[in-house]
């Protein structure tokens, strides 16, 4: 069955089944609820049978997971439609998801979307000619204090610019992806410019360890 969703026609699969290493790790899934509440674990697996798909959910999974699950298949497709991790069509190797949400955007998210458009040669929501990126907005993906991120695939990149996207890209074409996190080496959330509170190792400051004054 072919099916558009806003990127052209691609093909549906005939049918789904989950493959032994994720059938185990859904049945894992499914044995935290109690009998009859199975339900409950309609978003992992859904997560699993998208990762089997390449990162995709077609038709036939959610069906699957459905049947599996002994709910409706409308009640799937519920899930599937509302929640934006869930994909309903194919996408590249690597899904850079960009956040522009107010902090990224202060912070320079305009350039990071510009610098893939530009390196990529596409548009926002779509997938370049050798299926390898993807690209779409997201809403915020709760690493504020390190914008502009791009999260690609399940790992996040932190303070971006125009110039660290495009190098960022050429790295995952390359097949040497960089470790995630801040690409200016900043450690955790830590200010630019380095500390400027407890700077100070415990027991260092002066007075510490004075047990006259404590009495």
């Amino acid at each position: 069955m072919n099916t558009s969703n806003g990127g052209g026609a691609f093909e549906q699969p005939a049918s789904f089944v989950f493959t032994a290493e994720y059938l185990g790790r859904a049945r894992a899934h499914i044995a935290k609820y109690p009998p009859g509440r199975q339900a409950s674990a309609v978003l992992p697996l859904l997560d699993l049978a998208q990762r089997q798909s390449g990162g995709w959910l077609p038709r036939a999974a959610m069906d699957y997971v459905a049947d599996m699950l002994a709910m409706p298949r409308i009640r799937v497709y519920e899930v599937a439609t509302f929640y934006t991790m869930l994909n309903l069509r194919p996408v590249g190797r690597y899904l850079l998801q960009a956040c522009t949400t107010t902090p990224c955007w202060l912070r320079g998210s305009d350039e990071v979307v510009a610098a893939c458009e530009k390196k990529l040669g596409i548009g926002m929501g779509g997938t370049t000619a050798d299926g390898m990126f993807t690209l779409v907005e997201v809403e915020c993906l709760g690493a504020c204090v390190n914008a502009p991120i791009l999260q690609v695939n399940d790992d996040f990149y932190e303070d971006l610019d125009g110039p660290a996207t495009e190098a960022l890209l050429d790295a995952f074409r390359a097949g040497s992806p960089p470790p995630p996190g801040s690409v200016i080496g900043r450690h955790g959330s830590a200010p630019l410019n380095g500390r400027t509170t407890l700077t100070e190792a415990p027991g260092s400051a002066p007075g510490a360890g004075d047990t006259d004054n404590a009495r």
